[in-house]
């Protein structure tokens, strides 16, 4: 009898610290990944900020409030892509004006490495576009270095350089600076009345973009749990000359939304944990105890 049960404490043994190794490097891998069914509303405030009111015809100031639904598609999440649509909304607080701009964004990018895939109808504002470098998140045990994050008004990536560790919400994040150098976004006609440029007529005027990023992120899992935007738009003539400002803030995300994402940002670390470390070791204990009790039941003597 004690060599039956030795037997199969020694298979079961031998079994669980085989799969050890396997749950730690292959199963767990493969457990890691961004959410193909996404859900998730931001909200970011922006104190004092100007933007160009067609209705009004000047530059208004106001305190804005931003907000950002994500929602991932589900049918186009194959194999390791996974697809997100996004919709921004900004309200102006101060003046009692919603939605005083609509902004829409369709990102595929890859599950683990949250690098950006030209595939799903990629686009912004309806717009196709070429997808470069990180989107939404970083990758997975995120280092401390420079990475390329896709700027979705400018519509191409820009390096995101590594300026030091900071606590957020009790978490230990990595903090990443992104410096988006001016860049034309788009041409319009306008009335030239407006921009003081003649009493008839319209006037072609470019719109430039340049601006600040800053993210915070949980390096385990490449998620933000903080960020804040800090953008400056201008419309320009065809000379050169600055003719207003089209909108210019500082946003920064609420404290609200800051603990959400540090909520989920903590979830995912310890499922992470799970995976990779607490149950590989505890497959690889229990597995060596049966086996060398299995062992020792095996060789035991008859009484």
């Amino acid at each position: 009898m004690n060599r039956v049960v030795g037997s199969v404490l020694i298979a079961v043994g031998a079994f669980l610290i085989v799969l050890a190794p396997l749950m730690r490097f292959q199963v767990a891998p493969a457990l890691i990944a961004a959410k193909a069914d996404q859900y998730g509303i931001s909200k970011l405030e922006a104190a004092g900020a100007q933007y160009f009111s067609i209705p009004d015809g000047k530059v208004l100031t106001a305190d804005l409030d931003i907000t950002v639904t994500t929602r991932g598609d589900v049918k186009e999440a194959v194999g390791d892509r996974v697809v997100w649509d996004e919709f921004t909304a900004v309200n102006d607080i101060t003046n009692s004006k919603p939605g005083i701009s609509f902004t829409e964004r369709r990102s595929a990018f890859d599950k683990r490495s949250g690098i950006g895939l030209n595939c799903c109808g990629v686009s912004v504002d309806k717009e196709p576009v070429q997808l470069q470098g990180q989107i939404y998140k970083f990758p997975f045990d995120a280092e401390k270095r420079t990475y390329q994050v896709f700027n979705a008004t400018a519509g191409k990536a820009f390096d995101a350089t590594f300026v030091g560790e900071e606590t957020v919400g009790g978490l230990t994040v990595y903090k990443f600076q992104q410096i988006v150098p001016e860049t034309k976004t788009e041409t319009r006609n306008v009335p030239a009345q407006l921009f003081d440029m003649g009493e008839s007529g319209d006037v072609q005027l470019d719109r430039f973009y340049s601006g600040t990023n800053i993210f915070w992120i949980e390096p385990t899992t490449g998620a933000p749990v903080r960020q804040e935007q800090q953008r400056h738009e201008v419309l320009k003539s065809q000379d050169g000359i600055e003719r207003a400002k089209a909108f210019v803030a500082d946003a920064k995300m609420t404290d609200e939304t800051v603990e959400e994402l540090v909520d989920s940002a903590k979830a995912g670390k310890s499922q992470i944990a799970l995976v990779k470390t607490t149950i590989p070791l505890v497959l690889l204990i229990v597995g060596v105890v049966m086996l060398v009790v299995g062992v020792w039941m095996f060789r035991r003597k008859v009484a």
